[in-house]
């Protein structure tokens, strides 16, 4: 591929990185459908190089949150469980519908429903947490608990290695109502840290397929660092339900467009 859109790429990154920092939510949401809808990209490569640019991104994000001990390694364990074995199964039924032909309109598909379902979760945030309030002593594992993580981990696999959305808003909707007691830092530091070996493992899958372009990915990455610090900057300065509610309106117009 011809990278003449070089600068374009970076101040993608830079844009997706600041918003990724005022509201938390995962740049597969917003990088994804920009690459498809903005810069023409096939789905399959765009899904591609931005799980392998989520798994740069939120390194960085996970060592932060380790240091601050705001991660549960046994709900990332729990996660993993789930996730990783649908990954590797979504990647092989990709490889064989072939991803640059067959699988484009289902990736464009999930890619858009998915966008909604995060979208309304982002809307939907406040009443989730209130509705998770009222299960009481969930935080511990309860006999349900556990395999519900595990299952909430499955799904996120396939929608990450289909459309790499779902880790962010989607994975911390269904964390916060599984783990209503866990402060929302460590729910998020979990969420953030799972998100690493997924988005590597699928990624690494579509790097296999031939559906990753790592120039394209280096721009992205160049202008997402400072991106990122940017937008944590001004996160305590910008009105979060504000930007959500920019942010979810967004995501459904264009996970409409694509499912459409």
């Amino acid at each position: 591929m011809v990278h003449g859109y070089g600068p374009a790429y970076i101040a993608a990154g830079l844009a997706v990185g600041v918003l990724v920092g005022l509201t938390g939510v995962g740049g597969g949401s917003l990088m994804t459908p920009l690459l498809v809808l903005l810069f023409g990209i096939h789905p399959a490569t765009a899904v591609g190089t931005d799980l392998l640019y989520a798994a740069v991104t939120k390194t960085a994000g996970t060592v932060v949150h380790g240091i601050n001990h705001t991660v549960d390694w046994r709900i990332v364990a729990r996660l993993a469980v789930g996730s990783i074995p649908t990954t590797a199964v979504t990647l092989l039924a990709l490889e064989h519908f072939s991803p640059h032909s067959h699988s484009s309109p289902l990736i464009s598909t999930v890619l858009g429903i998915a966008l909604i379902l995060t979208a309304v979760s982002l809307l939907l945030r406040r009443q989730v947490m209130r509705l998770a309030s009222r299960r009481g002593g969930a935080a511990r594992p309860g006999n349900h608990t556990v395999p519900l993580t595990i299952a909430t981990g499955a799904v996120l696999g396939v929608l990450v290695s289909l459309s790499s959305v779902g880790a962010g808003a989607l994975g911390i909707t269904a964390l916060i109502f599984l783990y209503p007691k866990l402060p929302t830092a460590r729910i998020v530091g979990s969420d953030i840290a799972h998100a690493v070996p997924l988005t590597l493992v699928a990624g690494a899958g579509h790097w296999l397929m031939g559906t990753v372009d790592f120039g394209m990915l280096g721009w992205l990455v160049l202008g997402s660092l400072p991106g990122i610090v940017i937008g944590s900057y001004l996160s305590s300065r910008v009105p979060d339900a504000w930007l959500r509610a920019v942010l979810a309106i967004t995501l459904l117009v264009v996970g409409g467009k694509l499912a459409l």
